[in-house]
């Protein structure tokens, strides 16, 4: 049967998952417009393409109902063809052939130019920093490295993206000219761990040198560090980030869990006493720096003095933002050989309870804004607000500022100073500050 939407051979690119899997469809998208396709980003298409998530239970589930969701599509004459790419792909191609067969094709994670072949593209090596951004125009995601060499025993990401490796330094510095040149402002650096940046391709740890770099690049006004390691972190990272003003005093720094014997199985390399010290440490040479974690409960083995040890710590740390995750039991990991033997509902009761610490920490620290002056993006306008950021939040999972958007009209993609008037756990109110 064929399909019966009027416009032919448009190509729909799904993105599931991580700010790397959007970064990932960005490329691919900018491949095939420069092949001459006309692809468009989740709107109707009768080529669809799934970029999707391998990494955790749910994420899973959301690629495998969504490749379901399409497959039906197809089957009911509304697509003509559905490629799956990815994490999940990669990582479970066999299982997904055999389940799924009728998707048209799987292709893993490094095998891009396969499946611009088979969308009747060719793959241009010269596109450099050439893609079509799916973000607001004010930001946009810059990979750094793909792949890992940690060796923590709860992640299948080694599995699905393969060993560290750097892009070169002059290779991102185009890449964010380009960006820049098309109106993005703030860069967010993403890789799935930024301190190992350049150990492969200068022997040295030089996420530094190439923020020194990117500082350089005209147009660009915030860039933020996402997904950092607490092992081995490069301190003169700490050095650029009070330097330049364009760096901004933020980290996402996931440090899993706190208890020793859960981290040694873990396999974090670290301890809790190294852990708090890396943390004060931070607070010391960066006093205005927002630090961003995400923690793991029930882990394998994590008992209640495991958990009640992690929770006393988030509330003596005080995290200006804070995730908390339950374990999934992955195969192929190291943890996989343990029992994953604390219960679903303990797991969520623990993290429910982080989160409860947590939004108590994240009010009264909103409500020390109250009466002070901020830089703020405009990302979008939502009702009767334009929703915007400071510098000490990222977008999506951070914390945002309304600004009634009634009395005061401001441009989204543009920068604005305004005043914090109200503070709610994980919202700011604000009016623009008169100048």
């Amino acid at each position: 049967m064929r399909t019966k939407s009027l416009k032919k051979n448009k190509i729909n690119v799904i993105t599931l998952g991580c700010s790397k899997n959007v970064y990932d469809s960005e490329v691919l998208m900018g491949q095939l417009k420069a092949s001459g396709k006309d692809v468009v980003h989740e709107e109707e298409g009768n080529i669809v393409v799934i970029n999707t998530c391998g990494f955790i239970n749910n994420a899973k589930e959301e690629s495998i109902n969504t490749i379901l969701d399409f497959m039906q599509k197809k089957e009911d004459g509304e697509v003509d063809k559905v490629f799956v790419t990815g994490c999940l792909s990669e990582r479970y191609k066999p299982d997904l052939q055999k389940e799924i067969p009728n998707v048209d094709q799987y292709f893993g994670t490094t095998e891009l130019p396969a499946l611009l072949k088979a969308l009747g593209a060719d793959y241009k090596h010269e596109l450099i920093g050439e893609r079509l951004t799916t973000t607001p125009k004010n930001y946009a995601y810059l990979k750094i490295a793909e792949g890992c060499d940690r060796p923590c025993s709860f992640c299948a990401i080694p599995i699905m993206r393969g060993k560290h490796r750097s892009t070169p330094i002059e290779e991102i510095v185009i890449e964010a000219e380009k960006l820049a040149a098309n109106g993005v402002k703030e860069l967010i650096l993403i890789a799935q761990d930024l301190t190992y940046y350049g150990l492969d391709l200068y022997k040295k740890r030089n996420l530094a040198e190439l923020l020194e770099a990117l500082v350089k690049v005209e147009g660009i006004e915030w860039i933020r560090l996402h997904y950092a390691f607490p092992t081995g972190f490069p301190m003169d990272v700490l050095d650029v980030m009070n330097r330049e003003p364009k760096v901004c005093n933020y980290i996402d720094i996931p440090l899993q869990h706190i208890s020793d014997h859960i981290l040694k199985s873990m396999r974090r390399g670290t301890t809790k006493e190294k852990t708090t010290k890396l943390l004060k440490e931070f607070r010391k040479e960066v006093p205005e720096m927002t630090i961003r974690t995400t923690l793991i409960v029930g882990y394998p083995g994590e008992t209640e003095e495991d958990f009640q040890e992690l929770k006393q710590w988030v509330t003596d740390m005080r995290f200006e933002r804070l995730g908390c995750f339950t374990y999934s039991h992955e195969e192929n990991t190291h943890a996989y050989n343990l029992e994953d033997n604390v219960p679903e509902d303990v797991k969520q009761d623990r993290a429910n309870q982080i989160m409860e610490v947590q939004s108590q920490i994240s009010w009264e620290l909103n409500q020390a804004r109250i009466g002070q002056t901020f830089k703020v993006v405009i990302d979008r306008k939502e009702g009767e607000y334009f929703v915007g950021r400071t510098e000490f939040d990222s977008p999506d999972v951070d914390n945002e500022v309304l600004i009634d958007a009634t009395k005061t009209y401001l441009k989204t993609g543009e920068f604005a100073n305004v005043i914090i008037t109200e503070a709610a756990d994980f919202d700011l109110y604000a009016e623009v500050a008169v100048v």
